[in-house]
């Protein structure tokens, strides 16, 4: 019931007419729950218990990725939820073996998204490449991230931008370390550090430090609203409740802010360009701006377009890099022989150089096992963003229809006991001498990315930033808790599962 409580039913008290309309919708629902639904010969997953007109819907939690975890352990890899008032079925999976069969069989036929409230109005009715409709519209933007946006030798380009923003952090950090302060939000500076990357890849500058301080919450706060529970998606009937609480007001106001955030970037580069002046170091403006002027695809590139694809970059970027980073270090002052072992690698392989060097990460193999177990244990999307079947399946003998929507519970994959031993416990070691990877073609049950056509595009771009970060965090610095406190491991649930309360450290700068 935990997501009902959002719902502010006190507002229906305060008027006698607001009151009368929602009690007739409330017959009416019960109306349309009581009517008999034809009969069917499909052999469907198991389904936990329902409750009339809300389905399932109380299940979720506040925190879905473990409810549904716990259920799965109860009633199958395979389960078939009811949503509300939704006419599509919810599948949720929690199994290695499901995936597995959907990637290599079925994966075309689990490529389409639902559309929810939020994304609609954040991502410009959803032009983006993360919520899209799948298609070829979908396919040539998907292809302009992963060829032109977010390539190998592209994220490699951003080098500067990267040891640039670690810089501005380490100097931050170091001046902490010397000043009396008990400890540092390392939790909001991460925030902050992996905005200005983001800010300076895709739009060509931080919008932080022009006393724009709000840019580096609008990411988070599209992440929250992705993922927030808006009545209208569940009980069409009583949309109106989104508009009477104002949170469709507040979509919208994060959205306007992003869309001016966007417009400015747009227009400082355009003029730029027609003056002349325009730096020689590409980012995503850049090279949308040049593709749309170049004609050379099969759709029209609009601005829209432009600004839907900045968007997926501007908030797929910047919490999920925090988020992981922030998880990482939690991890690592929980365990100090870990944090000691990867330091002293870090140290070895860096030696008295003034900085840590991107090169310099491909020797550190321990730093990328402890990287890697963290995106195992503390992935940043545990339930991946939901899939919809574009045709009938036959799934484990189950029968899936058509327009079904899908869940992936990786969370509960990446600590399923059948592949990873002593799961709930932070062992970067199981790496070691691993063929595991990132990219979900054979090992699924290590997904942190997704898979198939609906896999993330940008993993090359977050995999450079987290490592990176972390290796400076960890050359320059020691780092303990405050005397009086301990590490919160507490999560909040949004499209990026955050830690609930901020990391605060003591850095301690190393006597090199």
């Amino acid at each position: 019931m935990a997501l009902l409580k959002q719902w502010p039913y006190e507002v229906f008290s305060s008027t006698f007419y607001l009151s009368l309309s929602f009690f007739i919708s409330v017959l009416l629902l019960f109306k349309l729950a009581r009517r008999t639904k034809p009969e069917t010969n499909l052999k469907l997953p198991p389904s936990p218990p329902k409750i009339p007109i809300i389905g399932n819907i109380h299940q979720f939690g506040t925190l879905p990725h473990r409810s549904l975890r716990d259920l799965s352990l109860k009633y199958g890899e395979m389960m078939m939820l009811q949503l509300g008032q939704m006419q599509t079925p919810t599948l949720v999976v929690s199994s290695v073996d499901v995936a597995m069969e959907i990637i290599k069989t079925y994966d075309l036929a689990f490529s389409d998204r639902p559309h929810n409230t939020a994304a609609k109005i954040l991502l410009y009715g959803c032009a983006d490449v993360g919520f899209a409709s799948y298609g070829d519209k979908w396919r040539q933007k998907r292809k302009i991230c992963v060829l032109e946006l977010l390539s190998t030798k592209r994220v490699q380009s951003f080098r500067a931008i990267r040891e640039e923003e670690v810089a501005e952090l380490v100097n931050k950090l170091r001046e902490a370390s010397s000043s009396d302060a008990s400890y540092v939000n390392l939790s909001e500076m991460l925030m902050s550090t992996s905005n200005n990357i983001v800010c300076k890849c895709a739009l060509g500058r931080s919008f932080t430090r022009d006393g724009n301080n709000s840019v580096k919450n609008l990411a988070r706060e599209a992440m929250i609203h992705l993922t927030a529970f808006t009545v209208r998606d569940y009980f069409p009937w009583l949309g109106w409740i989104d508009v009477l609480t104002g949170k469709i007001q507040k979509y919208k106001a994060t959205a306007g802010a992003m869309d001016a955030l966007f417009d400015t970037a747009i227009a400082e580069h355009l003029a730029e360009k027609r003056k002349g002046q325009h730096s020689k170091r590409k980012d995503f403006v850049d090279i949308l701006l040049q593709l749309q002027e170049d004609s050379m695809l099969s759709f029209e590139l609009t601005k829209t377009d432009i600004k839907a694809l900045l968007t997926d970059m501007f908030v797929g970027g910047t919490d999920t890099t925090a988020a992981a980073l922030e998880w990482a270090m939690s991890e690592l002052v929980r365990n100090p022989i870990i944090m000691k072992k990867v330091q002293e690698e870090v140290r070895t392989v860096v030696g008295h150089k003034s900085k840590v060097e991107e090169n310099d990460i491909s020797q550190m193999q321990y730093l990328k096992c402890v990287v890697k177990e963290t995106l195992r244990l503390h992935l940043p999307t545990p339930l991946l963003p939901p899939r919809v079947t574009m045709s009938n399946v036959k799934l484990k003998g189950f029968d899936i229809p058509a327009k079904t929507m899908v869940y992936i519970n990786a969370w509960a994959m990446q600590r399923d006991p059948r592949f990873w031993e002593r799961p709930e416990e932070f062992l970067p070691e199981r790496f070691e001498n691993s063929q595991v990877d990132f990219k979900g073609q054979e090992y699924f049950q290590f997904i942190p990315f997704g898979f198939g056509r609906r896999g993330c595009p940008g993993m090359n771009f977050g995999i450079a930033s987290i490592e990176y970060v972390l290796a400076s965090l960890l050359y320059w610095f020691d780092w303990k808790l405050p005397d009086t406190l301990d590490v919160d491991m507490s999560e909040v649930f949004g499209l990026v599962v955050s830690k609930k309360v901020p990391l605060l450290l003591k850095p301690k700068t190393f006597p090199f």
